[in-house]
């Protein structure tokens, strides 16, 4: 199959930059959209612990990838695509249903 998308940052013309995050997609509902859920933590000084913290991006989610619901992934970085989305979907690390 030959990804033909302008905006697929594997195979079109997409250029990427900044960060690169490693998230799992809560949400594949909408076109060429995906919810991930990024897990991190932060050190609060004041009273010495951490803590945890989720945050929900919208990235772009070509069909040539084609990310799932539970799929852990790798997003990076890109210009505006929308209202909500600066981020790409560039490979999936494990499928949500392959079980080894």
């Amino acid at each position: 199959m030959e990804c033909t998308d302008i905006k697929c940052p594997v195979h079109g013309q997409l250029k990427t930059h900044g960060r690169e995050i490693e998230a799992v997609v809560v949400s594949a509902k909408a076109r060429k959209t995906a919810i991930v859920e990024h897990a991190y933590s932060i050190f609060l000084h004041k009273y010495e612990r951490s803590l945890r913290k989720n945050s929900r991006i919208a990235a772009y989610n070509p069909d040539c990838i084609g990310a799932l619901m539970g799929d852990r992934v790798t997003i990076i970085e890109t210009r505006r695509l929308s209202k909500t989305k600066s981020y790409a979907i560039t490979n999936v690390l494990k499928r949500a249903g392959a079980q080894q």
